[in-house]
């Protein structure tokens, strides 16, 4: 059914959001409307979004409205040149705030494109779907933590048969990580001109995890996740619409002209289309059509993703892994070609580093889910990093970076001989067929991960790269000494251990031709 209330975003206090010391202490409440969060944005620290993915699909929306707001989406007049784009963006920065003329002129000229339940066009759904699809997905399809159809219980309970009201905020939120993040696979049966389909592809960030500049304040952050506008041509902002600003819906039998420029590059790269189905109060969502969007993929390329290439040379986004910390990937970031890994830095961070100059630096902020490509998700990723982007850039200091790189490959590669060496000793001790069986070695990763991010960091800050090496591997000595020592207690049991005890200094390895087998110590001095 529809709703009476159309449910106006730029008025709704849908955004949950923390404020600055500066704001007003009357005036600071849980959520704001749209309007008001960017109108506040120098007011606001961060947002508060409790679900990660829906957080990195709003930023997306945020950038895309600044760009617009500013005018920093692109060059519009033949006489810029590629350097005004940068001009622009700190003569911005320097007013402290977005201008609340440009914000108004805005979103008057789209007064009614963000309303949830508009009949004609609500926000980033497609209302076609009430007559092109043959049934609803369900309440439960629509909220990504619940379960739905046969699926095991793993954040919540739920049933299909009484499935429990959604507030339209968690709404809206959940209708963002379908558009970003949605599975591949089975989906409702959606006809369009004589097409009928019932699968879907996925969605363009699934599994990847996306980095995102954090300054103190969401007007600063907003403008340090501006990536820089290709100037290989003229910009015309008035062909790349947002799915908002475009006065018709795409066709869903191509995806010619949906993406033709950086904000809808932001904004509308989406394999599946959802329709929210208010319930009979209005005042909640019931129900949710969710089906394909386009029978076509969009590229994969984001401004916010670690590209690294596989051993077999395929390109691919790094993974979110909710057993990986930030610190792992922070060479990655801050460099082009960091040590020991093939990767491509995202692009928003080559450009976030100038706002990073002076007093002023940037956290990092990873969101995303720990899923497989389609119906399983295992764990929500949300993870920031102390102030970083600035003073270890390679455009501020190449030589303090690439020392970022070598702390990092320094703690990772202890962590992995532990892991082989862990692994070695059980296989020996307990005739494990499988060295994935071995429960040595995920007690070892759960003590050496968390205490080597915080030796990571204790030496980032104090300026101490002498001695890395050394401190993890040393590390590593003790949490393997600790998981093993309850089979030392049998002679069985300490010769496996100390055999598979050389797998902390590299295991051993074939020198030159002619040559005796030596350790890795013995080889490499940068070990001892």
């Amino acid at each position: 059914m529809s709703s009476a209330d159309p449910f106006d975003l730029l008025v709704e206090p849908v955004f949950p959001v923390r404020w600055t010391e500066s704001a007003p202490a009357d005036s600071r409440p849980p959520k704001v409307g749209l309007r008001e969060l960017v109108v506040r944005a120098h007011e606001i620290s961060a947002l508060a979004v409790p679900l990660p993915p829906a957080l990195s699909a709003l930023y997306r929306i945020l950038y895309a409205l600044t760009a617009r707001i500013t005018g920093l989406d692109g060059l519009k007049r033949e006489e810029e040149v590629p350097g005004d784009w940068h001009e622009k963006r700190f003569a911005v920065l320097d007013r402290q705030r977005f201008d609340v003329e440009a914000v108004d002129a805005y979103f008057s000229e789209h007064s009614g494109a963000f309303r949830l339940f508009d009949p004609h066009r609500p926000f980033l759904q497609d209302p076609r779907l009430a007559s092109e699809c043959d049934r609803t997905a369900g309440l439960n399809k629509l909220v990504t933590t619940r379960p739905s159809g046969s699926n095991h219980s793993w954040f919540q309970h739920a049933a299909d048969a009484r499935p429990d009201p959604v507030d339209r905020d968690e709404a809206l939120f959940h209708l963002l990580v379908w558009r970003y993040y949605g599975p591949s696979g089975r989906c409702s049966a959606r006809t369009v001109r004589g097409t009928r389909e019932a699968n879907s592809t996925a969605g363009p960030l699934r599994t990847a995890l996306s980095y995102h500049p954090l300054g103190s304040t969401l007007f600063e952050t907003l403008l340090a996740g501006l990536p820089e506008t290709d100037f290989s041509s003229l910009y015309d902002p008035t062909a790349d619409p947002c799915p908002w600003e475009s006065p018709d819906l795409p066709d869903p039998l191509s995806i010619k002209n949906v993406v033709t420029g950086p904000m809808s590059k932001l904004t509308a790269r989406t394999q599946h289309a959802v329709l929210l189905v208010p319930d009979d109060t209005g005042a909640a969502v019931g129900d949710a059509y969710i089906t394909w969007a386009f029978r076509q993929r969009h590229p994969r390329d984001d401004d916010y993703l670690i590209r690294q290439v596989s051993q077999a040379g395929n390109d691919y986004a790094r993974y979110a892994d909710s057993q990986r910390a930030p610190w792992r990937d922070l060479d990655a970031l801050l460099m082009e070609e960091p040590p020991g890994i093939r990767t491509t830095r995202p692009r928003v961070f080559r450009t976030a580093v100038d706002l990073a100059k002076g007093h002023r630096s940037l956290r990092v902020q990873a969101l995303g889910i720990h899923q497989e490509g389609q119906a399983k998700d295992t764990q929500l990723v949300s993870a920031s990093t102390p102030p970083i982007v600035g003073d270890f850039s390679e455009e501020q200091n190449l030589e303090r970076a690439q020392l970022v790189g070598q702390l990092r490959v320094a703690g990772e590669r202890a962590g992995a001989r532990l892991a082989r060496a862990t692994k070695q000793a059980w296989a020996s001790f307990s005739n494990a067929r499988k060295a994935e069986d071995c429960g040595w070695s995920a007690q070892a990763a759960a003590r050496y991960w968390p205490a080597a991010e915080t030796e990571f960091w204790r030496r980032l800050q104090e300026r101490e790269f002498d001695g890395a090496a050394r401190a993890f591997r040393m590390l590593a000595e003790r949490i393997f000494d600790d998981v093993t020592a309850v089979a030392t207690a049998s002679m069985r049991g300490a010769r496996a251990v100390e055999a598979a005890r050389i797998e902390l200094y590299g295991g051993r390895v074939r020198a030159s031709a002619g040559a005796k087998h030596m350790s890795a110590p013995e080889a490499d001095g940068t070990e001892s």
